[in-house]
């Protein structure tokens, strides 16, 4: 590997890309070239083994690192500003990363000009970060780490406190039963057994079941997590799984079992009843509190979803649709634009480097004649006099884009609105910036001829917030086709489609809706949105099952007292609403407390987003009084035959 990744324009690739060229053997000593390349012939060296879906590296081919001057600037004068690479350092057992940076500021300062970046305001560190701690200390991996850790715990806890009901709810019909068993010898450590026996076999079978369902959906569990089922049933995963279940076969087998094994045996003799109201009535308090914390949840993802979607951006998109032309030819690109400029249904077509959903690379800004940089900025690269308009961004001083005045020794640039403020205030130029010159790295000395109101770069999620400049790019040189539909449809589309498949067979052209592009930026979201989505669901349907069984429960223990409400005058809507304050009296704390939780999770989400829906009292009051509702309906539709049962009947059963 050494000796390859040595040598200009050679590279290793993945044993899965070696299997596709035919085997090792056939692929090694094999040329090839990347569309954004042509004319620049690679040879595999070498292969290295695939991979492995849970590493953080993604990549099939490697290209050694001294051919990056045939693709691009290789920067390697440059310490400042080139820093796109990533980096890794083998320790020898011992070291420490930290003892390293004396050594890393030494390198710094022979080869940077720290005194010019310490004049202009920068100082560039260099650390080194354990493989093991890249996403465990990442803040966005943690705040996410503990938000569907809420939520799973949230589901276990619901269903361990739902089956602890029905087994508390079974109390009343197999006391007899074990008091028999303990008339016949059995100790208290034999009915412990027993139970914890029968607890093992659920839980067994709720595994299979579960892991039947993982492969039953194991296309919406690739997609939310995206990894496939059997990178998941990993080692590591399934310690962790077995220590989860162990803790879960613990408590529900546990509490059950000491309640059973204090059950006295007279009751085997006498009517007895044993209700352990208070253990059901705090199970459910649980449950009701996990279901308004999830329903809750949801609906706050939901709204930022909705508000990250529908976002104004600062530019128009909804009819724009995109395609990258790399590895193509100006002359080719050319004749695809007059060819796409004939359809009758596109309004405009433009070319760029970039989009401004895209992520930005960064230059420095500085004036004429001074080393003191001012700022940092986010570089749009080019594009052609017909972008603005396209994505109707205004130009709010001077002018846009003209080809009449390109020249290559002077580039025209459009900055921000942001750029010209920060740019004027340190320079002191009262009169604006249009039609002065700046030095910016990498494009040398420019003009700026307007000014555009700031839009946003990236997402909401990820959002650049430097100052932009965008310089002016005779088409056809740029990257990508921008084309402005009349009315967007997925058949102009294809039009679209099949025009560049017609002038460029040989291209592998994808055509891209841009409002769909943003959408997709989004998906973290949506998926996050759908994992609280099926857990409020399930956690929602535990516990109306729980209330069931409990209402079930109740109304069997309370038939007497049920038969002499009704003989006295008390409606089957009395009787209704006896139950409806039993439960009430815990629902309404257990949402409150539900709601409190969601806004502090909710609040805790929201902190990776730089535009945030508002939370208002309103979004909890609703969400409140809809599990409310449901927790009464419910007991409602479920207790009315009982409630209005013939009292005769009851009472004869007893």
């Amino acid at each position: 590997m050494k000796e390859v990744l040595s040598r200009p324009m050679y590279a290793m690739v993945s044993e899965k890309i070696a299997k596709n060229m035919g085997g090792i053997e056939n692929a090694i000593g094999k040329v090839f070239e990347i569309d954004p390349a042509p004319g620049r012939p690679i040879t595999i060296g070498g292969v290295f083994k695939d991979l492995p879906e849970n590493t953080h590296l993604n990549y099939d081919v490697m290209v050694s690192m001294v051919s990056i001057g045939r693709f691009s600037h290789d920067g390697t004068e440059n310490w400042v500003g080139n820093d796109r690479y990533t980096g890794f350092v083998k320790l020898y057992p011992g070291v420490e990363p930290e003892s390293l940076y004396p050594a890393f500021r030494q390198m710094q300062e022979r080869n940077m000009p720290m005194e010019e970046l310490k004049k202009a305001g920068v100082d560039v560190h260099y650390t080194l970060v354990p493989l093991t701690d890249i996403h465990s200390k990442d803040l966005e991996t943690r705040r996410m780490a503990l938000l569907l850790g809420l939520l799973a715990f949230a589901l276990i806890f619901t269903a361990i406190m739902n089956y602890i009901l029905i087994v508390l709810s079974s109390l009343v019909t197999r006391t007899k039963e074990m008091a028999v068993y303990k008339s016949y010898g059995a100790s208290g450590k034999n009915i412990m057994d027993l139970m914890m026996t029968e607890t093992a076999l659920h839980l067994f079978f709720a595994l299979l079941l579960s892991v039947f369902l993982i492969f039953l959906f194991r296309s919406k569990v690739y997609e939310i997590l995206n990894v496939t089922v059997d990178a998941l049933f990993s080692g590591s995963t399934i310690v962790i799984i077995t220590g989860i279940c162990l803790i879960v076969f613990l408590v529900s087998g546990v509490v059950p079992s000491m309640l059973y094994a204090r059950i006295p045996v007279a009751s085997a003799f006498r009517n007895f009843k044993e209700s352990r109201r208070n253990w059901k009535l705090a199970s459910l308090f649980i449950q009701f509190i996990a279901t308004m914390f999830l329903v809750s949840l949801l609906v706050i993802i939901w709204k930022q979803y909705r508000l990250m979607i529908n976002d104004d951006p600062g530019y128009t998109y909804e009819k724009v649709i995109y395609c990258s032309t790399s590895g193509i030819q100006p002359e080719e690109r050319q004749k695809a634009l007059d060819e796409l400029r004939r359809l009758s249904f596109v309004e405009s077509i433009a070319t760029a480097s970039t989009l401004p959903m895209d992520g930005f690379s960064g230059n420095n800004v500085s004036l004429p004649g001074e080393d003191r940089e001012l700022f940092n900025m986010a570089d749009m690269y080019y594009a052609d006099e017909n972008y603005f308009s396209l994505l109707d961004i205004p130009v709010i001083e001077g002018r846009g884009f003209d080809p009449t005045f390109y020249s290559e020794d002077n580039q025209q640039a459009l900055v921000s609105r942001t750029f010209a403020e920060k740019v004027s205030l340190t320079a002191g130029w009262s009169d604006g910036i249009v039609g002065k010159s700046l030095d910016i790295s990498e494009h040398g000395t420019v003009t700026v001829c307007g000014v555009f109101p700031d839009i946003r770069l990236g997402s909401i999620a990820h959002e650049d917030k430097r100052p932009t400049a965008i310089f002016y790019g005779k088409s056809p040189n740029n990257l990508y086709l921008v084309v402005k539909l009349q009315e967007f449809s997925s058949e102009n589309m294809m039009a679209v489609s099949r025009v560049l498949e017609r002038l460029l067979p040989d291209k592998d052209i994808e055509v891209h809706s841009y409002k769909m592009g943003m959408v997709d930026m989004y998906e973290a979201s949506r998926l996050f949105r759908d994992s609280v989505m099926i857990g409020g669901i399930v956690t929602l349907l535990i516990s109306l099952i729980g209330l069931i069984g409990y209402l079930k429960d109740e109304m069997n223990r309370r038939r007497s007292e049920i038969a002499v409400r009704r003989i006295n005058g008390g409606t089957a809507a009395d009787i209704l609403l006896l139950f409806i304050k039993d439960i009430f009296r815990i629902a309404f704390p257990a949402v409150l407390f539900g709601g409190i939780i969601a806004y502090v999770t909710g609040m805790k989400w929201l902190e990776s987003f730089s535009v945030k829906s508002h939370l208002s009292f309103f979004i909890f009051l609703i969400c409140g009084i809809i599990v409310l509702t449901i927790i009464i309906a419910l007991i409602s539709l479920n207790g009315y035959k009982n409630a209005s049962e013939n009292p005769v009947h009851n009472l004869r059963s007893e």
